[in-house]
């Protein structure tokens, strides 16, 4: 097993930060997410997954009480809040100096997961549903993941009409960044996400996945979250999202290949075995 990587705090960057591909390991508690919707259902369940993903070599853990896979119904900040804030606290006091990132698009949410040790918001609107976690970012001066998406989770697949992908998603995550920074969101803390599976088909993803390259224009850290996501159970025919790991790692050494900063997984110690041998060859 590695071992168990201590942060300070303060520093809310990885360890080995910008010299290998970080790991972000996804913990969903939420009965509804479409791989692990309801594995997560007790404190004990919470705690050795969160010991296992520290144990297996991820870098920062991330939180959700809200799905966004499609079709997901919005369950309101005052339930999303219920769900995660004594998990949240729980871990903290568990592991008080790793690096904790909170999915949610909710400000409410955002603020009360920062007053309670989070580290990171990752927000899948990129600011777009709730404008006011900009505020909450850029009072905590914290790192912030704006993803590229379209509408919400009711209608995301029905949005997924381009004239060009590449351009239109390069020019939403733009906008979004400028939104940002007007807010007083540190450049330094912006992380962008192409939004890999958010009102997008199989072929506009594939389209993203090859042209990586084209989102370090921004000049910005690079997440990308394609874990056990539908586009992969349509090319291996595969139903079942935890079947689907295969395929994550394809994509993980593609992203190792391009020398980008995140991936968002659900196996972390596959991801973290295969990018430990991918980095070696990519990263110099």
């Amino acid at each position: 097993m590695q071992e168990l990587q201590i942060i300070n705090r303060k520093n809310p960057w990885p360890k080995g930060w910008g010299e290998k591909t970080s790991i972000m390991g996804v913990i969903n508690l939420t009965p509804d997410s479409f791989s692990d919707g309801g594995d997560l259902n007790s404190s004990k369940k919470v705690l050795d997954q969160v010991n296992h993903f520290l144990s297996n070599g991820a870098d920062i853990i991330d939180l959700g009480a809200q799905s966004t896979r499609p079709g997901a119904k919005e369950v309101g900040s005052k339930i999303e809040i219920k769900r995660l804030i004594p998990y949240l606290k729980l871990i903290r006091s568990e592991y008080p100096e790793i690096l904790i990132s909170i999915d949610t698009f909710n400000s409410d949410v955002a603020r009360e997961a920062l007053l309670n040790g989070a580290n990171w918001i990752n927000d899948v609107t990129g600011g777009r549903q709730d404008s006011k976690i900009l505020n909450v970012v850029s009072e905590f001066n914290c790192p912030f993941v704006i993803t590229h998406s379209r509408g919400n989770s009711q209608n995301m697949n029905e949005l997924s009409k381009y004239e060009d992908v590449l351009s239109e998603v390069r020019l939403s995550l733009e906008n979004l960044i400028k939104n940002a920074l007007k807010k007083n969101i540190s450049r330094k803390n912006i992380i962008v996400d192409p939004g890999i599976g958010f009102s997008k088909d199989l072929t506009q993803n594939l389209e993203i996945l090859r042209n990586l390259d084209l989102f370090k224009n921004f000049n910005l850290p690079i997440l990308i979250g394609a874990s056990r996501k539908r586009f992969i159970g349509e090319i291996l025919d595969e139903n079942n999202p935890k079947e689907r790991d295969i395929g994550t790692l394809a994509i993980s050494c593609l992203c190792s290949h391009f020398n980008i900063d995140i991936v968002r997984v659900h196996n972390v110690k596959l991801n973290y075995q295969i990018l430990k041998v991918a980095d070696k060859i990519y990263r110099k």
